[in-house]
């Protein structure tokens, strides 16, 4: 596990490449913020994470399987994980924030990822 990278993923690196086309302006990885989110938007106070499918538990994705061997370490680390990631985003929401999920599976449609995320930005005005 010590090779899993935490930032700079390609799903994430994929998804600042289309905002910033998009003509939106970020930060990355503010660590003042719960959670540490991948993408900040300050100026529509909105924060992005660009979640792993097999790591978050994406509901009802192939890719969020739990190996064979190990079975009680692996659903706690993913219990884990999943509680984390509620606990950040209901400290996101109490404090103003608006928290927007990308699922690793989804960047592989950029054209229909740009119309919800313009979709998701353009109503948080």
């Amino acid at each position: 596990m010590s090779r899993i990278r935490g930032k700079d993923t390609a799903p994430e690196v994929l998804v600042r490449s289309l905002l910033h086309r998009m003509g939106y302006r970020f930060r990355l990885h503010r660590s003042d913020l719960p959670g540490r989110p991948d993408i900040v938007l300050p100026r529509y106070r909105t924060v992005v994470f660009v979640h792993g499918c097999y790591w978050h538990r994406h509901p009802g994705c192939k890719y969020a399987y739990t190996p064979k061997s190990r079975t009680d370490f692996w659903k706690k680390k993913f219990r884990d994980n999943v509680r984390r990631d509620r606990r950040s985003r209901q400290e996101l929401e109490v404090a103003g924030w608006t928290v927007l999920i990308v699922w690793e599976c989804e960047a592989a449609d950029m054209a229909a990822l740009a119309d919800r995320l313009a979709d998701q930005l353009r109503s948080g005005l």
